[in-house]
């Protein structure tokens, strides 16, 4: 699957990869990512919902707008099929003067815990670098984070987490349970070798990462492939 999104995306001249693209190619190279359906309609959004199970997320699936939640393109926590539908004509409406709309991507709303960032670039001098650092918005706001780069050793896993000054919110920080260190080190360590097998990705971006006691999950991502002469 993911060679064949990989090659649809090139044969339409793409570079950026759509949310559900980007997260059915990680999830076959073993990132833990939460489900996520593509919807194109108020209809086709509250039958997905239901299966996934509620409460949900919608988020705006458009190439050209990447900051969703600064345009009004998410909306989470609907708890039934008449909010979703709702919310879809919502984003529609919020987003569609912006740029052509894939649809809205649907996913169940994801556990509570410390929001992070990892991501992956390719650094013209020196090849793939990772990152992680605190997510979300903090992530523009702070500047928090470790790089390191690929491939990486299980070491410089481990060491890349406890280098961000956010570190004390993953350990538990005024009574909130600490994060599973291990399964971020997991995801940091998945990140390299897709950059090693995948010398085609110029760009990686999984923000935010939610990081509980019991695992950590991407819950957005956005792949970018590097331009040849096929691609606009």
């Amino acid at each position: 699957m993911s060679e064949a999104l990989l090659d649809q995306a090139r044969a339409e001249g793409r570079t950026v990869l759509n949310e559900v693209e980007s997260k059915q190619i990680l999830a076959a190279a073993g990132l833990p990512t939460i489900p996520t359906e593509l919807a194109t309609s108020p209809s086709h959004a509250a039958a997905l919902a239901a299966a996934l199970g509620f409460p949900v997320a919608l988020k705006v699936v458009a190439s050209a707008i990447s900051h969703k939640s600064d345009h009004g393109g998410v909306v989470l926590n609907l708890p039934d099929a008449a909010a979703v539908r709702a919310a879809y004509d919502e984003i529609r409406a919020a987003t569609s003067h912006l740029a052509a709309l894939e649809g809205v991507s649907v996913q169940p709303m994801a556990a509570p815990g410390v929001e992070l960032v990892v991501g992956l670039a390719r650094d013209p001098q020196f090849g793939p670098v990772v990152m992680v650092g605190l997510g979300g918005v903090l992530v523009e706001v702070l500047e928090d984070v470790a790089l390191r780069l690929v491939p990486l050793t299980p070491s410089d896993a481990a060491a890349m987490i406890h280098e961000i000054k956010g570190f004390p919110l993953l350990q538990g920080y005024r009574g909130a349970p600490p994060a599973d260190l291990a399964a971020i080190e997991a995801i940091l360590l998945a990140v390299s070798r897709f950059a090693v097998a995948n010398p085609d990705i110029a760009e990686l971006d999984l923000n935010p990462i939610i990081a509980g006691p019991e695992g950590a999950c991407a819950v957005d991502a956005r792949i970018v492939l590097i331009e040849n002469e096929h691609s606009q």
